[in-house]
């Protein structure tokens, strides 16, 4: 580019005049006065060629930085830091060159477009001719010197602007080239490999890496600007340009001495223990950061779709597994992604799998696998295999730790074992486990589940004195527990303590309590917390009613019990099932069957099924009274629900048959209640003994009615 700007060109540059003078008018003009035209604005300088050594691959900064990298107070350059200024040094100002002319002739083609391409050459030769001497650094006379024309200041103007754009876009092309380099050093890569370990993915991990190599980039530029500082600062030496005597001025940063200390809240973190200290968190890192697991393909991925189609209770997964190992050689967390897939398409099958797992070496089995699988088994009530996993456990030297523990109470609390609950939960005890509210809880629940609530609020005591408050729910359990069993002591004690504890009674709490009074037999204490119900604002529903008229049939107080319906129906109360069940039931006890009978139909009428416990009183009622056809529908009834019938329904069922003189029916029903596991009363089983020794004769059937 240089040769075409050199003098030898000149007199085609001076016969363009000849050819074309009125354009020379237009564009330049003859310079009026010796005076010298204002200085154009600077041009940003052009990079400056790199240095001997590379520093696209720059290597991490050394523990000792070279005193090349800054100036001394009394700098002394070696020929040997000369910049080489040979050919390759005109590479960047062929370049700027080069697009300079691109840039230009198409604004020169806009302005003159009807100039032919010969004028158009003449005129760039021109203003490069300028514009080279201005780079070279010359004065604007010394510009002007080859040529008497000079350019107007709006050329100038336009000249800059381009140039400038020009030399943006040099410096933009080599930034992109630049970084391209050090995306793919290895230092960024070996961020991104952690980057990816540690779970990035996607457009963030692609920012991220920009964002590295920018700053490997930013890292280089800076050394190249101490480099270029050093550079000016050897050459105004050695052109003298300095002042004799003047303290030389410092224009890099001082050598340091000594090694470099970091404190960071007070602690002197250049201390070599810190780097044991990191080299351990590293060891430590490998335990809890999650490993990536291996691709599954080819072999190994036909042998995983075998393994996931088949069935959970006919197949053997084991050799598809061996299999499945053989061709991945899979590590821990491989035999954990293919329990998650597994998993997701069959939970039999992952039960199974998991299982088998336990004793696989390459599994690293722990015991925290034993407890997972334990607790998945409680979640889904299998007793069976999760007591299998547990024995496991134990057979291989594992003794259940704290989260087991709690596992085990929680699942037999679920199934009701009580013992087992209870050793377990002795168990967390003496380890110093202190128990929390969810435990307190199904360790209450395994003690209402096997009738025992008074050891359950020994237990929610304990609770309140750990400042741990029971929740309602609780206080209702065991407030239905004792409610059920008739011990109005402990129903009594839990409806106070509830109110102590800020809980108000409810309708349900109420009635509780009035079934509590009833199964103990008390019907005026009933009656009267009936009456402070009604009076706290609650009205009687329909199983509240039942619950107090079934307090006065326990002491055969009809009179009150009609007495009570009729002030009921004051307040718009229609009985419901369970108020005409209780009826029907007293009413059969009296053998009003007529009566009995009327309410059943009404029971049927409502268009809801009948409650399983009035057939027991009608084949009671029927037997006693000698009515076999209906005591025969009756009684096929309770032979087809014999699975829902207590020990205390069968022994009322044979008395009524005994009464009524049915012996063989007797008979019968004590056979199934045997067969239940049930064993008969003393004075159930004297009875039957008499009628046997002492047989009645078969009484005839008789219609009522």
């Amino acid at each position: 580019m240089r040769a075409l700007f050199s003098s030898s060109s000149s007199p085609s540059l001076f016969s363009l005049p000849a050819r074309n003078p009125l354009l020379f008018l237009l564009l330049l003009r003859r310079i009026p006065s010796p005076s010298t035209p204002p200085p154009p604005p600077p041009l940003p300088p052009l990079p400056t060629p790199l240095l001997a050594r590379s520093l696209h691959a720059l290597a991490p900064p050394p523990s000792a930085p070279p005193p090349s990298r800054i100036l001394q107070s009394d700098p002394n350059p070696g020929p040997a830091s000369e910049v080489d200024n040979g050919d390759d040094g005109d590479d960047p100002m062929d370049e700027f060159l080069s697009r300079f002319v691109w840039a230009i002739r198409g604004k020169l083609a806009d302005a003159f477009p009807g100039l032919p391409r010969e004028t158009l050459d003449g005129m760039l030769l021109v203003i490069c001719q300028k514009v080279v001497a201005r780079l070279d650094g010359g004065s604007p006379a010394s510009a002007d010197g080859d040529s008497p024309l000079d350019l107007s200041e709006d050329l100038w103007r336009t000249i800059w602007e381009v140039s400038n754009s020009v030399h943006e876009a040099m410096r933009r092309d080599r930034v992109r080239a630049e970084l391209k380099q050090y995306l793919h050093c290895d230092e960024v890569k070996e961020m991104c490999r952690f980057a990816a370990d540690v779970g990035i993915r996607g457009p963030f991990l692609r920012e991220l890496r920009f964002k590295w190599a920018r700053g490997k980039l930013d890292e280089v530029e800076f050394y190249r600007g101490l480099d270029r500082m050093r550079e000016q600062g050897q050459k105004r030496e050695q052109e003298g340009g300095e002042e004799k005597g003047a303290p030389p001025m410092v224009t890099a940063l001082p050598q340091r001495k000594g090694k470099i200390k970091y404190k960071i809240y007070g602690l002197d973190l250049s201390d070599p223990k810190w780097a044991e200290v990191a080299e351990k968190v590293a060891e430590a890192e490998k335990h809890f950061v999650p490993e990536e697991p291996q691709p599954i393909e080819g072999k190994c991925k036909k042998v995983e779709e075998k393994i996931l189609a088949l069935n959970a209770k006919r197949d053997d997964p084991a050799p598809l597994l061996a299999e499945w190992a053989e061709h991945l050689g899979p590590k821990r967390v491989d035999w954990l992604a293919l329990l998650d897939r597994i998993k997701e398409r069959n939970l039999n099958l992952y039960f199974k799998i998991a299982e088998l797992l336990l004793d696989e070496e390459s599994f690293e089995t722990a015991i925290r696998d034993y407890s997972k699988l334990i607790d998945l088994h409680s979640k889904a009530d299998r007793l069976e295999d999760a007591e299998r996993i547990l024995q496991k456990m134990t057979e291989k030297g594992i003794d259940p730790d704290i989260l087991t523990s709690i596992t085990l109470v929680h699942m037999y609390s679920k199934a009701g074992n009580l013992d087992r609950a209870k050793e377990a939960f002795e168990r967390l005890r003496k380890e110093g486990f202190q128990p929390d509210l969810k435990l307190y809880n199904s360790m209450i629940m395994a003690y209402v589940k096997s009738g025992l609530p008074k050891q359950g609020e020994m237990l929610m005591r304990e609770m309140e004195v750990k400042d741990i408050k029971p929740t309602k729910e609780l206080y209702m359990e065991l407030l239905r527990a004792f409610a059920a069993r008739g011990q109005v002591d402990g129903a009594q004690r839990i409806m106070n303590t509830m109110q102590f504890s800020g809980i108000q009674p409810t309708l349900e709490s109420f009635t509780l309590l009035i079934e509590a009074y009833g199964q103990a037999g008390d019907p005026d204490q009933a009656r009267g917390h009936f009456d402070q119900m009604v009076k706290s604002g609650h009205k009687p529903d329909d199983r509240c009613t039942a619950s107090m008229i079934t307090a006065y049939a326990k002491k055969n107080l009809l009179d009150k019990a009609l007495d009570l319906l009729l002030t009921l129906e004051k307040d718009r109360f229609k009985p419901g099932v369970l108020t005409n069940t209780v009826l029907a039931d007293w009413l059969g006890r009296l053998q009003l069957v007529e009566e009995a009978e009327q309410l059943v139909k009404q029971i049927k009428e409502t268009g809801e099924e009948a409650p399983f416990e009035i057939h027991i009183g009608l084949c009671d009622m029927y037997a006693r009274a000698k009515q076999e056809e209906k005591l025969r529908k009756s009684m096929k009834i309770l032979e087809g629900r014999k699975q829902m019938l207590k020990a205390d329904q069968f022994e009322r069922v044979i008395s009524g048959l005994l009464a009524g003189g049915f012996v063989q029916d007797a008979k019968r029903m004590h056979g199934l209640m045997q067969a239940r596991g049930f064993a008969p009363s003393e004075s159930v089983r004297v009875a039957l003994m008499a009628a046997q020794s002492i047989p009645r004769p078969r009484p005839a059937s008789r219609k009522r009615g």
